[in-house]
């Protein structure tokens, strides 16, 4: 038992988690960089400590100091978010080692679903679709990975184990390119994750990207909670998101739904979680899951009505779930715009004082953001402001009431993404609904937001 969390995390995410901490009675400590003083979560905490300089090697990503922090604040558990130590098992495990909880999975379950390969290895033992491809990690031998390959067949990709957020992948579409592919991907897994373990999938040309979102308790329940279709991506960063996903079969959702609750149970995982699969001639191939609450929980949370953040914390606390799968019901349709500061259509990040903050409002309109009037955004860490959400009782509605919210919301001082969630608005392609995961990069090459930027 705990009553003060200490949110190991800055910006939205971690103003988010203040929130649910406050709502369920806990206490809360802001650890925070010399640049993040001004965070608002850091004014509305209970306690605040700065563990270090701006750039996050040198604070958000300590251990050391994070688990001080902890300790001369008197906190019993440690929250996350997202990004930074979310999903390092060293660090899960040394808040174990401390005493202390981790507010999410086991360090074990981390490790296990963290590697890619250990996790496919799971997953198929549990009965969850993967993509077809090597049987774990590719061998050293040239000839041996040239019959893997023949077998898994071309179009193939390389992927690093221990990669994400969009590296540690190579595309290769002919034998001659492969050898040199699987050096090159290694060397860079190396170098970027610690781990230069690699292996070889089937490369879906057209696929979308499909979520499943769960939760495990620590008493062996689990449940899925929909899922939520994150196709409309550049360089495979997420721009936005939405669920239901459009003119996907719900009778195989849930089928893939009550796997993934499953597969919870048979690795022994607890907390928030999301099963990321491609979707592609109506089968789901699973690729990888995130140990950890996501970016885009707010999606799920509007049709369904789950405080995800705070079951976190109510697991962490050793309760049950609070419902059962019966009682999860899917209501109407929510869409979430990323709102990055950043150039819209170069994407260039744009640091500096938000000179005018203003968030729209309305029925159905939801914001998740740090961010007010006279705040400087520091150029240390990701570019994400804020998350613009709407919900409606069709696509249609949540789309019409996203394009009355994204008319209404006002950042001035840096450039920011809006201006070009406006014109997806309005993209017949999105409208329609069904994209895949190359539809943004198809409408940039082609220029089609021309207008748009004149405008």
């Amino acid at each position: 038992m705990f009553d003060t969390v200490l949110i190991a995390n800055r910006g939205e995410i971690a103003l988010r988690v203040l929130r649910a901490c406050k709502a369920l009675g806990l206490k809360t400590v802001a650890v925070h960089s010399e640049a993040d003083s001004n965070l608002r979560h850091v004014s509305l905490a209970d306690k605040a400590i700065c563990v270090g300089p701006a750039p996050s090697p040198g604070s958000y990503l300590q251990k050391g100091e994070i688990l001080l922090a902890a300790r001369l604040t008197g906190a019993g558990a440690i929250h996350p978010g997202y990004g930074f130590l979310s999903e390092s098992g060293d660090f899960a495990e040394a808040v174990e080692n401390a005493g202390l909880t981790f507010v999410g999975p086991s360090s074990s379950a981390i490790r296990l679903m963290g590697d890619k390969v250990s996790a496919k290895r799971a997953m198929t033992a549990s009965g969850v679709p993967c993509v077809p491809g090597s049987d774990g990690a590719l061998p050293e031998s040239g000839a041996a990975i040239d019959e893997i390959a023949a077998r898994v067949g071309y179009p193939l990709i390389v992927k690093a184990s221990g990669g994400g957020g969009g590296r540690g992948m190579r595309i290769v579409r002919h034998p001659s390119e492969l050898r040199q592919s699987v050096a090159m991907t290694r060397e860079e897994a190396g170098r970027a994750f610690g781990n230069p373990t690699v292996y070889l999938e089937r490369f879906l040309e057209k696929p979308r990207h499909v979520e499943i979102q769960v939760l495990a308790d620590k008493h062996g329940n689990a449940v899925w909670l929909g899922e939520r279709d994150c196709s409309m991506q550049r360089r495979n960063q997420k721009i936005i998101e939405e669920s239901p996903a459009p003119g996907v079969d719900r009778v195989e959702i849930a089928r893939i739904g009550a796997l993934c609750a499953k597969a919870c149970i048979d690795v022994g995982y607890t907390g928030a979680g999301t099963f990321e699969f491609l979707y592609e001639d109506g089968k789901f191939f699973f690729i990888e899951m995130n140990t950890r609450v996501q970016v885009e929980h707010p999606v799920t949370e509007l049709v369904t009505g789950v405080d995800i953040v705070g079951e976190q914390l109510r697991i962490a606390l050793g309760e049950p779930l609070s419902f059962q799968q019966s009682d999860v019901r899917f209501e109407g349709h929510a869409i979430e715009c990323r709102l990055n500061a950043e150039n819209p259509w170069s994407f260039i990040p744009s640091p500096g004082t938000v000179t005018n903050w203003v968030a729209p409002g309305g029925p159905g309109v939801r914001v998740e953001s740090h961010m007010y009037s006279g705040y400087t955004i520091p150029p240390n860490y990701d570019s994400l402001i804020g998350k613009l959400l709407t919900h409606g009782s069709t696509r249609e509605q949540a789309v019409a009431r996203m394009r009355v919210a994204l008319d209404e919301i006002t950042v001035a001082g840096v450039d920011t993404t809006i201006p070009l969630h406006r014109e997806l608005m309005q993209e017949p392609g999105f409208r329609e609904g069904g994209f895949d995961i190359h539809h943004l990069e198809r409408l940039i090459e082609g220029d089609v937001f021309s207008e748009g930027k004149q405008g």
